[in-house]
């Protein structure tokens, strides 16, 4: 069994790389692999790139009237940056549309022997939630069972990025991660837990600076036996050594 924080899978147990992972695509998914792969490392951040200046002018008008409409005044000194700032800011927090799993992950299969479980936990996550635009931010721990390959560990915080960074709910969210590593590693099992605190709740409503709401989603042996979910809650509580 094997715990990891952003560390690195036991290398005796991983044989090679695979030659490739196809995965099946249409023109526009073709397109945009095109694109990206002109992106070193097809880093996440670099992304926001593409975001273009018609939809920063977009954006940046359309918060001058939000400024105007509170009764506030978007050409006075301090806050006349803040459109544009505000801007580029939501082009960067909604920077995981159009993203395929495969894009991140194609060169970090690796195949492997044995089938111990894999724990990668504390992934950051934050993202917006849809209902009032506001963030939620917590952790993303994933435990999966190998199959055939074993996936390099920052990749599943690249998986997170591309569905945290678009307007989420935080249930819809674990299960898009999900199925993302269900497609991309076809595990015998796995499971994603999400624990998020949601500025809805604490800045609105009903201000409620320490609840934290936590989803889940299992599929395969997970779904099946009680006992891997269990096994699977221990190991994700033990901290040290």
């Amino acid at each position: 069994m094997h715990i990891q924080s952003q560390a690195s899978v036991s290398a005796h147990r991983i044989r090679q790389r695979p030659k490739a992972h196809q995965m099946s695509t249409d023109d526009n998914d073709m397109s945009m692999r095109s694109d990206l792969n002109s992106i070193p490392g097809v880093a996440i951040a670099r992304f926001r790139k593409r975001r273009d200046s018609q939809t920063i002018a977009k954006i940046t008008t359309a918060a001058k009237t939000i400024l105007s409409s509170i009764g506030d005044d978007p050409e006075r000194k301090d806050l006349q940056q803040t459109p544009e700032r505000f801007a580029k800011a939501m082009a960067f927090f909604t920077q995981g549309y159009g993203i395929r799993p495969e894009l991140v992950t194609k060169d970090a299969l690796f195949e492997v022997e044995g089938s111990d479980m894999v724990i990668v936990r504390d992934i950051h996550v934050a993202s917006l939630c849809e209902h009032h635009l506001v963030p939620f931010v917590g952790k993303i721990h994933i435990g999966y069972i190998p199959k055939d390959y074993v996936l390099g560990l920052s990749k599943f915080a690249r998986l997170v990025e591309i569905y945290a960074r678009r307007l989420q709910v935080q249930e819809r969210l674990t299960e898009e991660v999900a199925d993302a590593v269900q497609f991309v590693l076809g595990p015998k099992g796995l499971i994603v837990v999400g624990e998020c605190s949601h500025m809805c709740m604490v800045m609105r409503g009903v201000q409620q600076t320490a609840s934290t709401t936590i989803t889940q989603c299992k599929k395969g042996v997970f779904h099946d036996d009680p006992q891997k979910v269990q096994e699977f809650i221990a190991l994700l509580g033990r901290r040290g050594a």
